[in-house]
């Protein structure tokens, strides 16, 4: 072994050089806490008036394992038909379904095939196993363009023309842009000619509020990427790049004021929206996300703004709560040593399972699962620590009360973990369990009276409408690894960065009626489903409705799909070796390389529109973040160097930053719904509406400070509700 792969092994496979490996994180207290919160009895509707005049109940003996909760007459709205017809319709149809599931693999099957032997052969099966071999993006997309040359995809990038958006308002917009931004420049070099002009700063602040806008005539349309195997139209990206260039212009220009290129920004910011990443659950098969975040992460495309269901909350956990230096040293194949949750073995568990009817362990995996969210972190402590937005979705253990996104403006002083293990609790897997709040003094208490949740992935895995309703989200990455999902995942026109080899491009995955059939047996597999679903047929295994696990949204506006393999089916609930890992992580990445020039396009103007926003409220006063605080000093230290204000700016144009933060904004003097304020843990100020130790000190000041997030400055905030599906 040389001296360069002893030293890859120790990086990627020692866990002894992972940060922070030996350190234990969690406090007993907490843990202690948590059991007690579990082991509570259940809210009971009826309570003691006070301490000296308690309510006498008859108390029932424990049992070992509660029965699961039945339909109720009002429920089913059971009569003689209903009695009759139920069994003998729910019969018919699974065995319909099931004769469409069998259908459907064998058509999968002959598409495999076809592409197998019509498609992938000779030199353009050569070519894909070379881009297929690669390590990192830079490789894959030298790869990529060499199988773009061979199948004549470049041919096509240099034609304007596209059904898919409006290449003609797209070429007289980059006209226009070009020659007010000249104009511009010319007029912050040698000053206006004439006073009585309109100024070019202000003809370019005009054009750029009606372009800048979220999917603008198209120009966001997945189907421009799912072409060719690197990038889009040429008319596309120049497009980007002379939006990204009148920006920084905008940006630097002297003949705007502050405040008038602030309200500029933060229009353009409300029109364009925000970007995030989604993981979804899928118990082990959610450590493909790993690879998915790190080829995000060393391309300088980690979205802000993460969210995690069930497996994919623990990836969404350690990414919030680590900076970009410790998560490069985190996504390698030795993280697997912290990776515990499935250490028991078969007789320990299926006791447990016969004793409380669950898998494992809920305090065992408070234990593991606190590493990874360090210890009892809130959800507000892991956005002042790194500047990212945690949202883990948790699904009550009742079926009435609405699924909660818990994140630092609902649930701020939520801890993490509790969160983490509430969402993966799958009803037969862990039973429900109770979120935990971190109080003023730092202990623990239950959150939310104590009621008990259980696995998002049951209601709401990716929750885009929750996203868009607290950050203006209106462009998910979606990284899907749900095996009951990936097995139906069929595009059959091509997704982003994998077109269809089929008549170069132009035809169907496995010929038009290849594809006609998958689309028409998945669609009628879906009609029966919601016909179960709305005549409340389905039998409740566990007393869970599981309806929503197909009929939900899976998708986002680029979805991700690792490939799987046979033995992750048989090791769904094993943890992963370092070698398996390291091949997750791999598989990971090459899923997220094709999307990577499709996320870079979309991030060059979200982050040139932040770093506007972040210089205007440095100048104006207004609050910004922990984090964004400490870079802005950096970057006043270095202008005193003589170099620009945001190193940013000159670094967009080749390559994006690692990561940008957004800024705070103060609520209280209306700057908007989607910022919170950062604590001020040093005001003295009796009138001031935190306390020192960052706890608010009323219910009715924590009830304004939400309610501001849906009402304050509502003008100004109008909603494009378009989601674009891939």
């Amino acid at each position: 072994m040389t001296s360069a792969e002893k030293s890859t092994w120790h990086n990627e496979y020692d866990p002894y050089a992972l940060p922070d490996f030996e350190t234990e994180f969690i406090d007993e207290d907490d843990l202690r806490q948590f059991e007690k919160a579990l082991n509570a009895p259940e809210a009971s509707p009826l309570v003691a008036i006070n301490d000296w005049r308690p309510i006498h109940q008859r108390v029932r003996k424990p049992q070992a394992r509660r029965k699961a909760p039945k339909r109720s007459k009002d429920e089913t709205r059971e009569g003689v038909l209903y009695v009759v017809l139920k069994w003998p319709f729910l019969i018919i149809v699974l065995c319909w379904l099931t004769v469409l599931s069998i259908a459907y693999l064998i058509t999968r099957l002959y598409i495999y095939l076809y592409e197998q032997l019509v498609t992938w052969t000779g030199e353009r099966e050569r070519l894909r196993r070379a881009l297929h071999a690669t390590n990192n993006y830079a490789d894959w997309l030298k790869a990529a363009r060499a199988l773009d040359a061979y199948l004549g995809n470049e041919k096509w990038k240099k034609q304007d023309e596209y059904a898919y958006y409006d290449h003609l308002t797209i070429n007289k917009v980059v006209a226009q842009l070009k020659k007010v931004r000249r104009e511009a420049e010319k007029e912050l070099q040698n000053g206006r000619a004439s006073s009585s002009d309109v100024p070019a700063i202000e003809e370019l602040r005009s054009l750029l509020e009606a372009c800048v806008k979220n999917n603008f005539v198209g120009v966001e349309n997945p189907r421009l990427y799912s072409e060719t195997y690197s990038g889009t139209k040429d008319l596309v990206q120049e497009y980007i790049d002379e939006l990204h260039a009148a920006l920084q212009v905008l940006t630097n220009s002297q003949q705007l004021t502050y405040d008038d290129k602030y309200r500029h920004f933060r229009h353009l910011d409300t029109n364009f929206g925000r970007t995030a990443l989604c993981l979804s659950g899928g118990a082990t098969f959610a450590y493909y996300h790993f690879g998915v975040v790190k080829a995000l992460l060393d391309n300088g495309v980690l979205p802000e703004i993460i969210t995690g269901t069930s497996g994919g909350a623990l990836v969404a956990a350690l990414v919030a709560t680590r900076t970009d230096e410790e998560l490069k040293q985190l996504l390698v194949p030795a993280l697997a040593h912290k990776i515990k949750a499935c250490h028991e073995k078969f007789p320990a568990w299926v006791k447990r399972w016969w004793r409380t009817g669950a898998r494992f362990d809920t305090m065992d995996w408070a234990r593991q699962c606190s590493w990874f969210c360090r210890g009892s972190t809130t959800f507000r402590e892991a956005y002042e620590r790194t500047g990212r937005i945690l949202n883990v979705s948790c699904v009550p253990s009742d079926p009435h009360s609405p699924t909660i996104l818990a994140n630092h403006l609902t649930s701020p002083d939520c801890v993490i973990w509790s969160a983490v293990i509430a969402s993966a609790a799958v009803p037969g897997i862990l039973n429900p369990v109770v979120l935990m709040m971190k109080k003023r003094d730092g202990t623990l208490a239950p959150y939310s009276f104590g009621h008990k949740w259980k696995d998002g992935s049951l209601r709401t895995d990716i929750p885009i409408k929750a996203l868009n309703l607290h950050f203006n989200v209106n462009f998910t990455i979606v990284s899907q690894v749900n095996p009951h999902i990936n097995l139906f995942f069929f595009s059959s026109r091509g997704t982003v960065g994998r077109p269809v080899t089929h008549r170069r491009g132009r035809g169907w995955r496995g010929g038009f009626l290849g594809s006609a059939i998958e689309q028409y047996i998945k669609l009628d597999l879906n009609k029966w489903l919601k016909v179960l679903r709305h005549l409340e047929l389905l039998p409740r295994p566990l007393g869970q409705d599981w309806s929503e696990i197909w009929l939900q949204r899976f998708s986002g506006t680029i979805t991700i799909w690792p490939k799987s393999i046979p033995s992750d089916f048989w090791n769904i609930l094993s943890d992963p070796s370092p070698q398996r890992l390291a091949r997750m992580l791999q598989v990971g990445q090459q899923s997220a390389f094709p999307k990577i020039q499709f996320i870079k396009n979309r991030l060059k103007i979200e982050y040139e529109i932040m770093n506007g926003l972040q210089r205007t409220s440095l100048t104006g006063g207004r609050a910004l973040s922990p984090l964004l605080s400490r870079r802005l000093q950096g970057t006043d230290q270095e202008n005193a160097n003589g170099r620009p204000l945001d190193p940013m700016v000159e670094r967009l144009d080749q390559a994006l930053p690692d990561r940008q933060p957004y800024p705070d904004k103060d609520l209280r003097n209306g700057d908007g719904p989607r910022y919170t304020e950062v604590p001020d843990y040093s005001s003295t100020d009796p009138s001031h509406p935190k306390t020192p130790g960052g706890r608010r000190n009323s219910v009715i000041e924590e009830m304004r400070r939400q309610s501001a997030v849906f009402f304050d400055d509502a003008e100004m905030y109008g909603r494009d509700d378009t989601m674009m599906s891939e």
